[in-house]
């Protein structure tokens, strides 16, 4: 063979991934996509900490906004691949695309390793040479230095592409990895890369090695220089040499295992560079945070300030989140659907030219919870019980508030909303699942489903809305107690439910767009007492990968999100009971304990249902009575047993009925 022709005859990749394993697949997807999350969210935080933060103007945070902009786009070019990837059972990438990949990942990475040595250089500078910090680190440098790093980036990966590009790749096209890198295509080469891979050494792992060992050195002189500071001087410059010293470890010390070696590839290399290249990112941010009390201090101003404005950016973001869900629903054409899953019922369909559009179902059999006939009929007594409960409890606490001039307060509005919500979102499913359960044939028509569908998701996304804005009630309530009355005024109340319900109408409407378009052609049993997102999916035939993913982030994530949040919300709370009175206390904690509860019964289900893969396990019917029967019944007894208001407006109107009737 002449080595010298440049004949490339691959065109795409194979990328094995980290493993082949089908339910560790399923298993990473979950981390990984939580920790993508994380790892966004956290970094777009602190990027939006520092650039509404006029105290922190330092040189320090100039930089550490770029590292954490940089972060946040650096596990954005691998991960969202890899997520994508574990859900397939082929998984291909583009010679360009390849490339592509292989340009940016070490763009990002050389401008975050030039950045780092800027940041070494500002605490050497802060440390050392104290009086001369401000005229040294003017702004006008600050900036010429993050240019420098950007610049420093392309050459990088200007250097690196050079040489890919000129490689000859003409089979196999199988790389044992989950990404392009440079070492795992050079073995792919069909050509000597020996003395090209001792420069991709030089390029990529001397330069780490070299910074690093500068990096260390550095400490030294600033750990030297510490000694004529006083203690409280020495506490402060090591905390903040600290947390950059533990990120350039995190950094550095997987980039020169990964690149100061010759050609050669391992088993360890995958966690080597998820370590790297999706933990390192997450990490930096709770590093940067955990330990520098003037970035807290901010996040907790900025979380004061900006509390009058948040529930309206939360119902925006929900909104946006909807808009981008319902645009990116994707269908894949016949020839993808085959090639990305050979094997599977889509290589079935592809026989069948006009299946993909066939409907040949026109009801569905719900098999209920149970088959046992005797079971069935004590069930259905027993959620005809809860179901009549439910009802008149809700029902109640909306006629209580409504005639009790004691109970105009902004948190019974909102309460007065989510009772009545409770009582729609039950009658949509008790009903039918109790004269299902005295039925020995149980079905639904195809439309009844699809309404069935709609109308769950619309009251428990408003359900969802509701809880964020009342626990925004109970942060202004017990944070801002003096400008509680002007805040939640009657009209930015009613504004909020208002946004409430017009965010469950939008995000029922894009669930129902995903399955209206979906073909049924057989079989027609669903293994449920309703009709969810995933039993329907699993009937569905054709391929469902891709809008099941397009449903986790339309439910499980939206669900995840917004319950993390009320939990950073209620430590913010807990954290403000500080300053007051064991009473005052005792009372904040009587009412948030309420809602809490709520939260955690409604939320935990949600999660744990749609926040996976398209599968279904015999422990949902118990989760989704939990949520759509249970917990509706359970808020009425929550809020009246432990809120003396609503216990005391219940015994004033009981005896103003009793006094009525006796005349």
């Amino acid at each position: 063979m002449d080595y010298s022709m440049p004949l490339n005859n691959m065109t795409e990749f194979i990328l094995l991934g980290l493993t082949q394993n089908p339910h560790w697949q399923k298993t990473l997807f979950v981390v990984f996509l939580f920790i993508f999350l994380f790892t966004v969210l956290a970094n777009l935080l602190i990027v939006l900490t520092i650039s509404l933060s006029p105290t922190l103007s330092a040189p320090m945070y100039f930089f550490l906004t770029y590292l954490s902009f940089i972060d946040a786009s650096y596990t954005s070019v691998t991960t969202p691949k890899m997520l994508v990837d574990l859900l397939y059972q082929r998984r291909t990438i583009s010679l360009g695309g390849c490339l592509t990949q292989l340009f940016v990942e070490h763009l990002l990475g050389g401008s975050e390793i030039i950045l780092l040595i800027v940041m070494a250089y500002d605490r050497y500078v802060a440390i050392c040479k104290p009086l001369h910090y401000v005229t040294i680190m003017r702004p006008g440098l600050c900036r010429l230095l993050v240019v420098v790093a950007w610049i420093g980036g392309v050459v990088h990966a200007t250097v690196q592409i050079l040489f890919m590009t000129h490689l000859p790749f003409c089979g196999p096209n199988v790389i044992d990895h989950f990404m392009c890198d440079l070492f795992p295509l050079l073995k792919l080469a069909c050509r000597d890369t020996r003395w090209l891979g001792m420069v991709v050494a030089a390029n990529s792992g001397a330069m780490c090695l070299l910074i690093f060992s500068m990096l260390l050195v550095s400490y030294g002189v600033l750990l030297r220089s510490l000694k004529s500071h006083s203690s409280e001087g020495q506490r402060k410059a090591l905390s903040t040499c600290a947390s950059h010293f533990t990120v350039v470890v995190l950094f550095f010390v997987p980039c020169i295992f990964t690149y100061m070696r010759p050609v050669a590839t391992y088993p360890v290399d995958k966690l080597v560079t998820v370590f790297f290249a999706i933990l390192t990112p997450m990490l930096n941010p709770v590093i940067y945070t955990v330990r520098n009390t003037e970035v807290k201090s901010a996040m907790r101003d900025l979380w004061k300030r900006r509390g009058r404005s948040l529930s309206q950016y939360l119902l925006i973001a929900v909104f946006l989140k909807m808009q981008i869900g319902k645009c990116l629903q994707i269908k894949l054409p016949r020839s993808q659907i085959q090639h990305n899953f050979p094997g599977q019922r889509a290589m079935h369909l592809g026989s069948k030219p006009h299946m993909e559009n066939a409907r040949n179902v026109t009801e569905f059999i719900l098999l209920g919870i149970t088959k046992d006939p005797e079971l069935r009929k004590a069930l259905s007594a027993l959620f005809l019980i809860m179901y009549s409960a439910t009802v008149l409890g809700n029902l109640l606490i909306v006629i209580t508030i409504t005639v009790s001039p004691s109970l105009r307060s902004p948190m019974f509005i909102f309460l007065t909303y989510l009772a009545l919500m409770d009582v729609t979102y039950s009658s949509v499913i008790a009903p039918k699942l109790i004269v299902d359960s005295l039925s020995e044939r149980t079905t639904i028509s195809f439309a009844g489903c699809m309404a069935q569908l709609f109308t769950e998701h619309f009251f428990g996304g408003v359900g969802i809305i509701l809880l964020i804005v009342m626990a925004y009630d109970r942060y202004v309530a017990i944070c801002r107690p003096l400008h509680y009355m002007t805040i939640m005024s009657p009209q930015v109340c009613y504004l909020l439910v208002a946004g409430a319900w017009l965010g469950g109408f939008l995000h029922a409407t894009i669930q129902i767009l995903f399955m209206y378009q979906i073909p049924f052609c057989g079989p027609n049993i669903i293994d449920h007492f309703i009709c969810d997102l995933f039993p329907l999916l699993k009937l569905s035939c054709r391929d469902t990968h891709i809008l099941g993913l397009l449903v986790i982030l339309n439910s499980g994530v939206m669900c995840a999100t917004i319950f993390l949040i009320l939990i950073a919300s209620y430590l913010g709370i807990l954290c403000s009971l500080k300053a007051y009175s064991s009473e005052g206390r005792r009372r904040a904690l009587s009412t948030c304990s309420s809602h809490f509860t709520v939260v955690v019964l409604f939320f935990v289900p949600c999660v744990f249902l749609y926040m996976r893969p398209v599968v279904t396990y015999p422990i949902d019917k118990a989760m989704a009575v939990s949520f759509t029967v249970v917990e509706p019944m359970l808020n009425p007894l929550i809020y009246t047993l432990r809120n003396a208001d609503v216990k005391r407006a219940l015994r004033k109107l009981w005896m103003k009925r009793r006094i009525v009737s006796c005349h």
